[in-house]
């Protein structure tokens, strides 16, 4: 890891719990360093494994909901000129916004387990004004399920816990594909709802 990585990692460890909320919330690293990290620091014995969880979970959701707000206030114009500030490439949030108008709310939990989109999902979903009791919902549902693997495997790791790429794979892989078969399973389901209005 750069030296940069390092001392982001170093000042959320200065900070504890509140290093690890900022740091997801802001993202500058993936969250995927950051609550393998906050594991390796529940191994260190320096936080506690269930409020490592906690906040992780609580730094992730408030990332979803500022890029909800981003997209609820200033659209694709913010997102087209600004985007890349926020590592969110345009073609990304086309991706999502088709996604989002076509299979509706529930692409914002599954999406999250999907590289590339997870973050971008929320912004179609401000734009569209997705009710934010639904989003928080699927985005705080999504959200701990991510902690709650990350940070455990970080743990688990202990001092080699930069290894998570690979540790991870055999538990995101099929997490990935599981979120796939679940989006298909939720399109047809709409779609047969959709045949059997039309029919009756």
């Amino acid at each position: 890891m750069g030296e940069i990585i390092h001392r982001i990692l170093d000042t959320i460890a200065g900070m504890g719990y509140w290093g690890i909320l900022v740091g997801l919330a802001l993202e500058v690293i993936p969250s995927e360093i950051v609550l393998a990290f906050a594991g390796y620091l529940v191994y260190k014995g320096q936080i506690n494994l269930i409020e490592a969880v906690v906040f992780g979970t609580i730094g992730c959701l408030f990332q979803q909901i500022i890029l909800y707000v981003v997209g609820l206030y200033g659209g694709r114009a913010f997102i087209d000129k600004y985007g890349k500030y926020l590592h969110i490439k345009s073609k990304h949030v086309d991706v999502t916004e088709r996604w989002f108008q076509k299979y509706g709310a529930f692409v914002v939990f599954t999406s999250r387990f999907i590289p590339v989109v997870r973050q971008a999902i929320s912004i179609p979903a401000g734009i569209s004004k997705m009710n934010m009791v639904k989003f928080l919902s699927y985005s705080g549902l999504a959200s701990v399920l991510w902690a709650i693997l990350f940070v455990s495997l970080g743990k688990s790791l202990g001092e080699n816990w930069q290894n998570i790429n690979e540790k991870a794979a055999p538990y995101t892989q099929p997490i990935l594909w599981g979120a796939i078969l679940l989006m298909i399973a939720y399109i047809l389901y709409k779609a047969l709802t959709r045949k059997k209005k039309i029919q009756g």
